[in-house]
């Protein structure tokens, strides 16, 4: 599972890199002021989109094609970033972000910065009534997408919108938590320097990544048509506080229940819901378990029935792409040389990765540095014996564009395509890699 601010605002959708460019500095400015007006109206999606649109051709400035998804991601950086209490996000944390990972001009990302720091109260009062509006604002981007053609043209079940979820399972009293367990904190810092690890650490991750491994295998035995996400979430979490372990995801940046599973379309971080399986669903199940005060996190897509050629071939790819990076694994290899493999990968198999995740360190903390980008990138840093973290590809058939669902958590495609993931935890050995999330 992989999660914190940077990522989860900013990447939640494909780094716009493309679409940026395309608006000048008073362009975008447009489309900032029809951003909050949104929110703060609670008017349609249609309509505000209509008037950003007139707006920018009264100015004289030329649409883009994908304004629709520029308009789409503004908001939902307003949105999402409103989630946050004030002060856990810096002001110089949220300009980072836009002129790093957006391609923002400082000017820019200092115009909206502002926006949100002004528009803060009136924008909170307002952001739990826009919940529906923001779910019809994804409809209609799956509308727009589903005209331009769908390369996804297999059969299977689309996912919408969340289930019914059911109240938090309890954790025993005995049991060890970690501190996000007894308050609201924000995910894990994944800048940094890499944590190298002694013998004692290593071992207590050993034991937590073999657990992990097992529970996720029991997970994958019960994806059978008619079991529903939530039946398992409840198997898992029984598995594992019966091993005097916490289930890592639960209470993390708030998310509510034990593992993460997702659907079809649902590229990860799915809420386990009343939804029954069917025949022909692709399903992530993500087993995180904290015991001895260390984190193991495993992943893995599991068939559910007559699943139709073009999805095995995708789960298929998915696990031998994840195999071969760990293979290219080892002490001086740049962090990098995963991506830029991944990236390869998808090109001679016609996928797509989902770049909106990544790879983190992991140890006594859910998510810390090296960040694992899992697309072409000349990020600094090589691998040292004695890190840990995991290497975890999402990758689509289709796109590889991302939105969330209402809950803020289930992120799913915008063209309605199908994605698989595969994760391990692996340790840099003096040799070569170990694989610390193996079940056997």
């Amino acid at each position: 599972m992989s999660l914190n601010f940077r990522y989860h605002i900013l990447k939640s959708v494909k780094p716009y890199t493309i679409y940026i460019p395309q608006l000048n500095k008073s362009a975008l400015r447009v489309l900032i002021q029809v951003s909050v007006h949104y929110i703060e109206t609670k008017k349609s999606s249609a309509d505000v989109l209509a008037l950003a649109i007139n707006k920018l051709k009264n100015a004289g400035h030329e649409v883009p094609k994908n304004f629709c998804e520029l308009f789409t991601m503004v908001l939902l950086i307003m949105q999402i970033y409103l989630r946050y209490p004030k002060g856990v996000v810096k002001d110089q944390e949220l300009r980072q972000c836009l002129t790093e990972d957006l391609c923002f001009t400082d000017a820019c990302a200092e115009d909206l910065t502002k926006v949100l720091l002004n528009h803060r109260a009136t924008l909170s009062r307002n952001f739990a009534e826009t919940k529906m509006e923001r779910a019809k604002m994804l409809d209609m981007q799956w509308r727009i997408n589903i005209s331009l053609g769908s390369t996804d043209k297999g059969k299977w079940e689309l996912i919408s919108a969340a289930g019914k979820v059911s109240n938090e399972r309890n954790v025993p009293e005995h049991i060890q938590k970690p501190p996000y367990y007894y308050k609201d904190m924000p995910a894990g810092n994944t800048l940094g320097t890499p944590e190298i690890k002694n013998e004692e650490q290593l071992n207590h991750m050993r034991s937590s990544g073999k657990l992990a491994a097992q529970i996720l295998r029991e997970c994958g035995k019960m994806a059978k048509i008619g079991i529903t996400t939530d039946e398992i979430d409840d198997f898992a979490h029984q598995r594992i506080i019966s091993e005097n372990a916490y289930p890592s995801p639960l209470r993390y940046v708030g998310f509510p229940k034990s593992l993460c599973t997702s659907i079809n379309n649902v590229a990860c971080h799915g809420i386990p819901d009343d939804r029954p399986l069917a025949d022909g669903d692709i399903i992530n199940i993500d087993v995180t378990v904290y015991q001895n005060g260390c984190h193991g996190d495993c992943s893995e897509t599991f068939l559910v029935g007559d699943v139709d050629e073009r999805g095995r071939f995708l789960v298929d790819s998915t696990r031998d792409c994840l195999d071969k990076c760990i293979a290219l694994c080892g002490p001086g290899v740049p962090f990098n040389e995963i991506g830029k493999y991944i990236q390869r990968y998808c090109q001679e198999r016609d996928l797509e990765s989902v770049a909106a995740f990544i790879g983190h360190g992991i140890g006594s903390y859910f998510h810390g540095p090296p960040e694992i980008y899992h697309y072409a990138n000349e990020a600094p840093g090589r691998m040292q014996a004695g890190m840990t973290f995991t290497i975890e590809p999402i990758l689509s058939l289709g796109c590889g564009d991302i939105g969330l669902l209402e809950d803020g958590w289930t992120a799913v495609s915008l063209d309605n395509s199908r994605s698989a993931q595969f994760e391990h935890t692996i340790l840099i050995t003096e040799t070569g890699v170990e694989v610390l999330t193996n079940a056997v």
